[in-house]
């Protein structure tokens, strides 16, 4: 078949963006999907006001071998944090961090109560033995929970509940610790040598440089993909559009017939408010305790300024039956007792239902010739991996190179 291969993707999310920029490169011109009025996916943001709300807080880890590959970082005008936390517990708070790479939370990170000095001890050790591994090391060890890894290893409960939980629970979605080690070793990895950012414009600049990359792509937006018969897309407007291979880098039992729906996905709420005071610094995360039993999980300064006063992000992971207006007055009610933050205006709240893919086993990526479902329709994103950026990316050129390798050769080797 010649480089006229008719090559639909469903979904603009990263990973089917990645999946375009990898057909492209090869001669194709794909044509995009996507229900929703713009790239990205699950990661949006809306600008409102001159001011940037990111659908959840969404941070973007450098180190990640595919951001490397795919972005250009400097473009994004990244706006970094330090390498550590402000940990809000019993009317007090505390900055831990990592002093081997930002010497001035050496003492206060020393002298926190969040741990006793053998937990900070064992959490350089930790460090160390990490930074140490490689990916194989990483997604072929055995897998236990992250709270069963961190007992294994000897921390103690209370820095579990102080740091460990709160931090995790705000990367993991989920307050309980039960995601794979794996993805714990991970992300602590690239924590450790690399640096987590958010672009100036809000994580929307990280779909939005990847699509302007795009120049063969056609993009079809507010399509809505109803269902997928071999390759022939029937779109929600009733329209048909026959393809000779579709990647679906989206759920796929939503859209091919009589595929069971075996993907569970974690929430999150993220609020935002105009505050009055600043408590922490813009570039460094602020965290409640697990102790304090509160719904509020981690706050963010942003860098807009509002009327002088501040933007603020909050996160709430744990489940609730609030209203909308409950849980506002509820956040509103923590942050004030807690953090001594004095809120203005509330100005936006997100419930985001389908923010993680809920994974019992993780790898790091899905080879080519796991990505084929039927003959001609592959798989995309990152809930066949571990749910990160970086997989996504990653699952997204799995799948244009199946599509590629089976265009050219006719078949797709195993253990590809």
């Amino acid at each position: 078949m010649s480089k006229d291969t008719k090559i639909a993707i469903i979904g603009a999310g990263v990973s089917g963006l990645v999946a375009a920029m990898n057909l492209e490169k090869h001669g194709y011109k794909p044509s995009i999907y996507e229900a929703s009025d713009r790239v990205g996916g699950r990661v949006k943001t809306d600008y409102i006001d001159g001011l940037a709300y990111d659908h959840g807080f969404q941070v973007l880890l450098t180190e990640y071998p595919a951001a490397k590959k795919y972005l250009d970082l400097e473009l994004l005008d990244l706006v970094y944090f330090r390498p550590g936390s402000v940990i809000f517990y019993k009317n007090a708070k505390a900055i831990i961090g990592d002093p081997l790479r930002d010497k001035s939370l050496l003492f206060s990170t020393i002298f926190s109560k969040i741990g006793t000095l053998s937990d900070k001890i064992k959490i350089l050790k930790l460090r160390n033995e990490i930074k140490k591994k490689s990916l194989d090391d990483i997604f072929r060890a055995e897998e236990k929970t992250t709270l069963q890894y961190l007992k294994d290893f000897g921390f103690s409960d209370q820095v579990i509940e102080n740091f460990f939980q709160p931090f995790f629970t705000g990367i993991f979605l989920e307050n309980q610790l039960v995601t794979s080690s794996r993805k714990f070793e991970f992300v602590y990895q690239l924590f450790s040598t690399g640096s987590a950012a958010i672009p100036s414009k809000g994580i929307q600049a990280i779909p939005n440089q990847l699509s302007a990359k795009l120049k063969q792509t056609q993009f079809h937006f507010n399509t809505p993909v109803k269902q997928v018969n071999n390759t022939s897309l029937s779109l929600l407007n009733g329209d048909e559009a026959k393809f000779d291979y579709v990647i679906i880098a989206a759920e796929a039992a939503k859209i091919i017939p009589n595929l069971p729906d075996l993907q569970e996905w974690k929430s999150v709420e993220n609020l935002y408010f105009e505050v009055e005071n600043k408590v922490i610094d813009s570039t460094i995360i602020g965290l409640m305790s697990n102790q304090l039993k509160s719904l509020v999980n981690n706050i963010h300064y942003s860098n807009s300024l509002i009327n002088n006063h501040y933007l603020l992000s909050v996160s709430v992971v744990k489940a609730h039956e609030l209203s909308d207006q409950e849980l506002i007055n509820q956040v509103i009610k923590e942050l004030e007792h807690i953090a001594k933050i004095r809120v203005v205006e509330f100005k936006k709240l997100y419930r985001i239902k389908n923010a993680l893919p809920k994974m019992q086993s993780v790898s790091y990526m899905l080879p080519k010739s796991e990505t084929q479902l039927k003959e001609k329709i592959f798989l995309a994103g990152d809930h066949l991996a571990n749910g990160s950026l970086n997989a996504a990316m990653l699952n997204g050129e799995s799948a244009a190179l199946a599509v590629i390798e089976k265009i050219e050769k006719g078949r797709l080797d195993i253990g590809s």
